[in-house]
């Protein structure tokens, strides 16, 4: 091996190094998995300073060619996972093949379009205003972030914008975690994030939830086996089950995570405008290691792309920074539309419409399943998280009625106790007594209760 890599160097260079190592890799030479000499052996075999070659593996592993474990050494990174292995896009599950034949879709997760507000005013508004006079503009429009700050659940030390909250987590994953690192995450919870700590090399390590997030109990145990370096939450209308933090639960959680300072919070609070629940944040308790996310995909569309970060300055400087070297800035003609928005009386109630009219959405189905013995969760946001005796058999009973779910699996990361499967009900806007004969159908209950559990645990949870 040694040989190998100091035939292929001509320049001695950390530069020149990094070049050769690269183009072994990309011939295939080296080959994933490949576990490479120590920096001492390299720097010997060539001749020159291990300075020099650590030089050059920084560099390789910040372009993802290889990646260091630690004492375990330093290995050819492997290839990015195609994307048919990817749990977002088994979300559709094997009703995909059938999905042209499909009448109603509640597979999405995506919010229903006529409860959006309309951008034509806003951006009639906003007319031929010149929003950027230099490359090296702030990333931030100073009358948004006016509005996100007072918005904000706790005082960030610095915000940002980015293109959506799945943007904004990639972004700090790549500040906060690195390859071989514990990362502790709600289970179940959303797909493209367990996919995102993947394809990073974390190890995910799923912490249980009720229905107000993150217990407490389960937290603690997590951190007793673990130094985890990043806690990811959803504080309200957890995707799938619909839970949402209280303040007395952030505490309790804060409590736990004020013992291991090591532990960044990384918050998604994807449902933005249309929760139900408060905002809340770990970040009134730990404000200098709550990195917080605020989307409006949900509230305010989708194609806006727009999310704002906002927590401690080393870590939202550092994804300010790395964007320049890409995009630069979010579009700051979408951000002056977004302030229109947030500040628009007549959006302002839009908003407010929506997020009841989800609520009602929610409410019925939940009311309707209850009664036919179907055990299902879903207090916020958009979805409703159902138990089914099978996925396979669920999600194949509703595609012969036309209807597709998304599967239960690829939230999960461990086992659950039972299968389960999630409705967009926020796309169910009538016909609900038919709908959730059929649902239960599918989740194997029989089609009439014989009335609404008494149980006193909320509905859905154990």
């Amino acid at each position: 091996m040694l040989a190998l890599i100091a035939g292929a160097v001509d320049d001695r260079s950390a530069r020149g190094i990094a070049a050769a190592v690269s183009r072994l890799v990309t011939a295939g030479t080296l080959a994933p998995g490949t576990r490479l000499p120590t920096v001492r052996d390299v720097a010997r075999e060539l001749g020159i300073s291990p300075t020099t070659v650590s030089e050059a593996w920084r560099s390789l592993a910040r372009a993802g060619a290889i990646q260091t474990r630690g004492r375990s050494g330093t290995f050819v990174a492997g290839p990015s996972l195609p994307r048919q292995r990817l749990r977002y896009a088994q979300l559709g599950g094997r009703v995909g093949e059938l999905r042209a034949g499909l009448l109603r879709d509640y597979s999405t997760g995506v919010p229903d379009y006529d409860l959006l507000p309309s951008l034509t005013e806003a951006l009639k508004r906003i007319g031929d205003a010149r929003l950027t006079t230099s490359y090296l503009d702030g990333a931030v429009l100073p009358s948004l972030e006016d509005a996100l700050r007072e918005r904000w659940p706790f005082p960030p030390e610095q915000l940002t914008v980015v293109d959506g909250a799945l943007d904004a987590l990639d972004r700090i994953t790549g500040v906060v975690v690195r390859f071989g690192d514990h990362v502790l995450v709600e289970d179940p919870a959303f797909p493209p994030v367990l996919d995102l700590l993947e394809t990073v090399g974390a190890t995910v390590v799923g912490v249980p939830i009720d229905e107000h997030g993150v217990r407490p109990d389960a937290l603690s145990a997590a951190l007793a086996g673990v130094e985890p370096v990043a806690l990811y939450l959803q504080p309200r209308a957890h995707n799938p089950t619909g839970a949402s933090m209280t303040a007395a639960r952030a505490d309790k959680l804060a409590r736990v995570l004020a013992k291991h300072p090591g532990v960044t919070v990384i918050e998604d609070d994807h449902a933005g405008g249309i929760a139900t629940a408060a905002p809340v944040s770990l970040g009134r308790r730990l404000p200098e290691r709550t990195v917080h996310v605020l989307s409006f995909s949900k509230s305010h569309g989708p194609d806006l792309r727009l999310a704002a970060i906002g927590g401690p300055a080393s870590v939202v400087t550092a994804v300010t920074d790395r964007r320049l070297l890409g995009p630069g800035w979010s579009s700051r003609l979408l951000q002056a539309v977004l302030v229109d928005l947030l500040t628009d009386p007549a959006t302002v109630r839009q908003i407010a419409y929506a997020r009841e009219e989800y609520a009602r959405r929610r409410t019925a189905l939940l009311d309707a399943l209850d009664t036919r013995g179907v055990t299902a969760t879903g207090a916020d946001g958009i979805n409703i998280w159902m138990a089914v005796a099978s996925q396979q058999v669920a999600m194949l009973t509703l595609a012969a009625h036309g209807i597709a779910v998304a599967p239960g699996a690829p939230f999960e990361v461990n086992h659950l106790d039972s299968d389960h499967v999630r409705i967009t009900a926020g796309l169910i806007r009538d016909d609900v007594e038919a709908l959730a004969d059929i649902f239960a159908e599918a989740a194997g209950a029989p089609l009439r209760g014989s009335g609404p559990r008494t149980a006193s645990h909320p509905r859905g949870w154990r």
